[in-house]
């Protein structure tokens, strides 16, 4: 039997160190709870089997076993909003007594066990980095009060076996706390709250206990005296609300940047020549001085250098004049290429093309001088 407090003992320093590591690992990430907040959870509780060890022979020594029973609490706290927070706590718990196990002793067990407890807490709220879910751990120390109001009556070859226990006993009690807290995005400041907790309350408790051995027997009073239990270690899973007054803002929404695009690079430009000429002027020059210093951020494959002319020379069914118009066309072309080329352009990327008036830019009668249809188009491709 010795060794159920020890390894409850152990598991209880070890969850005291995880706390401890955890602490270490969030301490640079918290979820700021901030100013006044109450909460309230209830659920489930799990008493492990106490030892009895009474201080009267006269009292049966074994073990009482509980089944489940219900746990209940309130509390109110302070954020610190770094993350840690303390708050006072209430909490009550009960569980059935479902057996009294005495080796060569039977018996049937009824009544519960119920405890009252004040606590004070400290907890550490972490961020995982999930907005929906922050995890939290702490631990409390405060005073628990147990009473114990059960019958045992022996059954079998035991069956004249009466016993009452009815009084409280408290101590000095702690707890460990590990739980979930999931915001409510409706209702600003409200979280559910999903806890473990360990409780216990430490020492021997004795209980004021009565007791008649054979009720048959005229001469068998009652044996009254003190029923001594330890090893109250209790395990509860809890659900429950947690409502700040004060919550703290929510981190502002970036609005989104608008990038404005980089325009994209001329990819075109139009070089414009006098009538019947096929030299540069200086406007024309800063044109395609423009046009080679752009291709170097331009992405292209090829560059085509295209010569037009204007129809002025055109005459209906005049192949001279076509001719003539062609050559011209071409020959622009060329000034521009030989232009591109001492500006850095390399040759290999240029081709050069004449249309001579085949491709207007405006459309006129033949016969017409226009100005923009003599010219050359760079086009990077």
């Amino acid at each position: 039997m010795t060794a159920r407090p020890s390894i409850t003992s152990l598991l209880a320093r070890s969850a005291c160190a995880a706390c401890l590591s955890v602490m270490a690992f969030g301490a640079a990430r918290a979820q700021p709870v901030r100013g006044l907040y109450v909460g309230g959870a209830a659920g489930a509780s799990f008493n492990q089997s106490q030892t009895v060890n009474p201080h009267t022979k006269l009292f049966a020594h074994g073990r009482d076993d509980f089944a489940t029973g219900i746990t209940g609490l309130g509390s109110i706290g302070w954020g610190l909003g770094n993350g840690f927070r303390v708050e006072v706590e209430g909490n009550y718990r009960n569980n059935r007594l479902s057996r009294f196990h005495s080796p060569g002793f039977s018996s049937t067990a009824h009544g519960h066990q119920q405890k009252y407890g004040g606590m004070a807490n400290a907890l550490f709220d972490m961020d995982i980095g999930q907005n929906w879910i922050y995890p939290y751990f702490g631990a409390g120390i405060g005073y628990g009060s147990q009473f114990t109001n059960t019958r045992i009556q022996g059954t079998g070859a035991d069956r004249g076996y009466r016993q009452r226990t009815r009084d409280s006993a408290g101590g000095f009690a702690y707890q460990g706390i590990f739980g979930v807290s999931l915001p409510v995005p409706w209702v600003v400041g409200l979280s559910t709250t999903m806890e473990y907790r360990f409780y216990t309350i430490t020492g021997r408790h004795r209980h004021f206990t009565t007791a008649s051995y054979n009720i048959a027997a005229p001469d068998s009073g009652p044996v009254s005296g003190k029923r001594g239990s330890r090893t109250d270690f209790n395990h509860s899973l809890m659900l429950g609300l947690r409502y700040e007054f004060n919550p703290a803002p929510p981190p502002p929404t970036q609005a989104p940047t608008l990038s404005t695009p980089a325009p994209a690079p001329v990819r075109t430009y139009l070089v414009f020549f006098d009538w019947d000429r096929a030299n540069l002027s200086d406007r024309a020059r800063a044109i395609v001085e423009t046009a080679a210093r752009n291709s170097t951020s331009a992405q292209f494959t090829r560059i085509q250098v295209n010569g037009h002319a204007d129809s002025s020379a055109v005459r209906p069914g005049s192949r001279k004049a076509e001719a003539y118009n062609m050559a011209l066309s071409l020959r622009r072309a060329q000034t521009i290429k030989a232009e591109l080329i001492r500006d850095g352009v390399p040759a290999g990327v240029i081709e050069v093309h004449g249309f001579g008036d085949s491709k207007p830019l405006v459309s006129t009668r033949p016969g017409t001088a226009e100005p923009q249809n003599r010219r050359v188009e760079i086009d990077f491709q």
